[in-house]
């Protein structure tokens, strides 16, 4: 584990395994041990980057407002700080797009892509506005009840019961999250540029879209979208799977991505 202060930041990481750079970029409102599955399974072919978003688990919330952009700046100083030039990259949900704005300022560095159920597209005006009034209702009432809500569909509902191992470390995440910097994420995604006409056009580097078959919070068309886009883009759905198949079928979400790797 380490702690980097990079962009006026203290960043909170962990790293795993050797060989090739793959940077592992959690969602909204997780930590870095969200990928606890897929460091596992994958440190013994790479070099594995897990960190903490500003904001999110140990990473400090520096004052004043945090632009989307802010987000993929502070991990691109955080692997110049490691000394890692060029890697493969993956993000989940909101990490998903914040890879989208990483790829923006550094594509050279990027050797290829994985979109974990995310999508490019800018969100509609209720949408917008729904983050603005979560971010105010998780500054007034802490993360508990929210995250009580939307448990069952983070991940399949009947998995919250079948599940229990996957579910404790969900709400463990969840409600352990610093309710400012889950607000400031919330405000920064609602002003974030349209990467699906602006950025994904310009990519051209290998890419991936998985996506959980059920997953209610971006469903299986976000992903096709995601591929419609893009010059080169695989898309996998994961079956028995909610929003998050990297903890629910944790096998063949690292199945999948070890094929589209060993591709690269």
């Amino acid at each position: 584990m380490g702690q980097a202060i990079v962009n006026g930041v203290s960043i909170h990481y962990e790293t795993a395994g050797g060989g090739t750079p793959l940077v592992l970029i959690h969602g909204h409102p997780f930590d870095h041990t969200v990928w606890y599955k897929q460091v596992v399974g994958l440190s013994d072919l790479y070099y594995i980057v897990t960190p903490d978003l500003r904001g999110f688990g140990a990473s400090s919330l520096p004052a004043g407002a945090t632009r989307f952009e802010d987000y993929a700046t502070d991990m691109l100083c955080l692997l110049d700080h490691l000394e890692v030039q060029s890697f493969h990259l993956c993000g989940l949900s909101m990490g998903g797009q914040i890879i989208m704005e990483m790829y923006r300022q550094a594509p050279e560095r990027i050797k290829s892509l994985i979109f974990a159920d995310t999508f490019a597209g800018l969100d509609t005006p209720g949408v917008k506005q729904a983050r603005y009034e979560t971010a105010a209702r998780l500054e007034r009432e802490g993360m508990d009840r929210y995250a009580g809500e939307v448990i069952g569909k983070m991940i399949m509902p009947e998995h919250v019961v079948s599940r229990p191992e996957v579910a404790s470390h969900l709400l463990k995440m969840m409600t352990s999250a610093p309710p400012a910097g889950a607000a400031a994420a919330l405000r920064a995604r609602a002003e974030r540029i349209n990467y699906l006409t602006l950025v994904l056009p310009e990519i051209n580097v290998p890419a991936l879209a998985i996506v959980g078959r059920h997953d209610e919070f971006t469903p299986v068309e976000k992903a096709e979208e995601i591929r419609q886009y893009l010059k080169n883009c695989k898309l996998a759905v994961i079956e028995d799977s909610g929003h998050l198949p990297g903890m629910e079928q944790p096998d063949e979400f690292n199945r999948i991505m070890l094929n589209f790797l060993n591709t690269v």
